[in-house]
């Protein structure tokens, strides 16, 4: 019956919905990306939004708020030059550069707690503009 999973390092929570609706993008794929967010007051991770299977890494992009941070997990397929199919989970840190300091402080003290609960990523990403997260970036670490 727990509703959440306690990140030890910060007293933040994981709700169960965040391990779920990655679970189902991983297994599934009927999610492109979700973004996570941290609510200070009750101090859980949630769910903030998700993309359907169809939405392109622009949508995913255009999703992030641009004063805020938030966490996020998306799902790259691509074709090797083998011509085989492929998936990697990118988990993404967002602390944009307009943010409050002390989002950014909470964002970067918790993201350890959340990666161990999302089993399966194969690649991190820390960005503060859209540049550092773009999908140059994206293809360089998949390939």
């Amino acid at each position: 019956m727990a509703m959440a999973f306690k990140m030890a390092t910060t007293g933040m929570w994981v709700a169960d919905e965040c391990k779920n609706s990655f679970m189902e993008m991983k297994w599934k794929k009927v999610h492109r990306y979700i973004v996570f967010k941290i609510d200070e007051k009750s101090r859980l991770v949630t769910v903030d939004k998700v993309g359907g299977p169809g939405e392109s890494y622009d949508d995913f992009a255009a999703s992030l708020p641009t004063d805020d941070c938030r966490y996020a997990v998306f799902d790259f397929d691509f074709v090797t030059v083998d011509n085989c199919r492929k998936s990697k989970i990118f988990f993404i840190a967002w602390s944009p550069t307009a943010s409050r300091i002390r989002a950014k402080m909470l964002y970067a003290t918790s993201k350890d707690g959340l990666r161990r609960e999302l089993d399966g990523i194969h690649y991190e990403v820390q960005a503060t503009d859209p540049t550092e997260m773009g999908m140059d970036v994206i293809k360089h670490k998949a390939y």
